[in-house]
């Protein structure tokens, strides 16, 4: 029986609200930095919340030279770029002559945003009688949409794009499970490299939902912080005093490499990963299951599939979204997969810090895993002042934390019952 291949991670990139690189947001995270602040993408005044975490001062630009070719893409398109620009030069493989056939692309990538404004116009021009006649509004957008536009809109045109740019012609496939989604892209791109359809993988997730529609839906679901005194302590994830969300933009990507290829070719190696789980609860649509089965499934699933003890966890990134259920349910299932080992295990949530990135943010929260594995240091959970009774973890409340981290596990839940868990480990020969 041949022995599994092993997957190791040989670039990172980033583009968040606290930093556009990979050093950027660990210094901001470091530092406790928010990066939350009143939404300047649209008018908001009258939205139930009126803040967000938005990127600022992005240039596609920055990262290549041909912005043309992509004046019709989104934003989610234009952060998964600069993302994967960073993680490829850092990985070194573009100079190390891979086969294209055995470069991949597995993404977690939202949809585009549409132009809401045009939209609305098209609606307010078909009204007659104060009801919507469908055949004047076919022919207003068969005047005024443009098909280039529309099509950049689909979830699996990042993926198309960086498997063009870097001439990527192995695997190339996105899944969109909600907030999951980046960190289900990395577990399968793994278990690619390993069952060996591909060298390498360029994974991650990239996704921007601060436009109307987006803020509405979350709205309406009451999901989102409604804390408009005070958008930098908004996101208090398992704190008693959280009361939702706050929606954040942006990309991370990684590349992922066969071990074998990555040290013939004398690749630095930020780390391993050594387990993914994945499960769905099978409940409901927007609440976590009581007992927490869902995540108890992945995280048992990932620490078998690495072959760890409970005790050998140092760290865990928490999904950590500052909702009253899903902080509560984590919490439950962390001391039920880690018994008591869950209270010398130290566990943060960056949501804190740079909002809820949806469908990239487990990939975001992947690289954190690394950066603390790499540079010996924990980041924290901000805003946390008053203690839950069903929340009695060890959060790292509000100062970030030197600690040794040889592994560490990132959770991933997601609207509609998708659970991921995946663990990253120090490369060891």
């Amino acid at each position: 029986m041949n022995m599994r291949r092993r997957v190791v991670v040989t670039g990172m990139g980033c583009v968040t609200p606290v930093g556009k690189t990979v050093d950027e947001i660990w210094a901001s995270m470091m530092e406790g930095k928010s990066g939350i602040g009143q939404i300047t993408h649209f008018d908001a005044t009258n939205f139930p919340t009126k803040f967000a975490a938005e990127v600022k001062n992005f240039n596609l630009s920055d990262y290549i030279d041909n912005t043309k070719r992509f004046e019709h893409c989104g934003r989610n398109i234009r952060f998964a770029i600069g993302a994967a620009v960073q993680a490829m030069n850092d990985s070194g493989l573009v100079d190390a002559g891979i086969q294209p056939e055995k470069l991949g692309v597995y993404l977690g990538a939202g949809e585009g945003q549409q132009d809401f404004n045009l939209f609305m116009g098209m609606v307010a021009q078909s009204m007659e009688n104060g009801e919507l006649n469908l055949e004047k509004f076919t022919q207003c957008g068969l005047k005024q949409l443009d098909p280039l536009d529309e099509l950049e809109q689909e979830p699996n045109m990042p993926a198309g794009h960086l498997s063009s740019i870097f001439n990527a012609q192995g695997p190339n496939l996105n899944c969109l499970t909600a907030c999951a989604a980046s960190s289900q892209a990395i577990g399968e791109a793994t278990e690619i490299i390993r069952r060996g359809d591909a060298d390498a993988m360029i994974s991650g997730g990239a996704h921007s939902m601060i436009h109307p529609f987006g803020v509405t839906g979350f709205n309406l679901l009451t999901a989102l912080s409604t804390h408009n005194e005070d958008p930098q302590g908004a996101s208090r994830p398992f704190d008693k005093n959280r009361d939702g969300f706050v929606l954040g933009e942006g990309s991370g990507i990684v590349i992922l490499e066969e071990l074998e290829h990555a040290l013939k070719r004398n690749a630095h190696i930020h780390g391993e990963i050594l387990g993914y789980g994945s499960s769905a609860d099978a409940y409901r649509i927007t609440d976590i299951h009581p007992e927490g089965r869902g995540a108890v499934t992945c995280i048992n699933m990932a620490l078998n599939d690495a072959g760890v003890n409970t005790d050998e966890i140092d760290y865990i990134n928490a999904h950590g979204t500052s909702t009253v259920v899903n902080d509560k349910v984590e919490t439950m299932a962390i001391k039920k997969t880690l018994g008591d080992h869950a209270y010398n295990t130290p566990v943060s949530s960056i949501k804190s810090m740079m909002g809820h990135l949806i469908a990239a943010a487990g990939s975001v929260e992947a690289i954190t895993c690394l950066l603390a594995i790499n540079r010996g240091a924990v980041p924290p959970t901000i805003n946390y002042e008053t203690k839950d009774p069903v929340c009695d973890l060890d959060y790292i409340p509000n100062e970030a934390r030197d600690r040794k981290v040889h592994r560490a596990i990132s959770n991933s839940f997601g609207f509609g019952g998708q659970n991921i868990s995946l663990v990253f480990s120090e490369y060891n020969a």
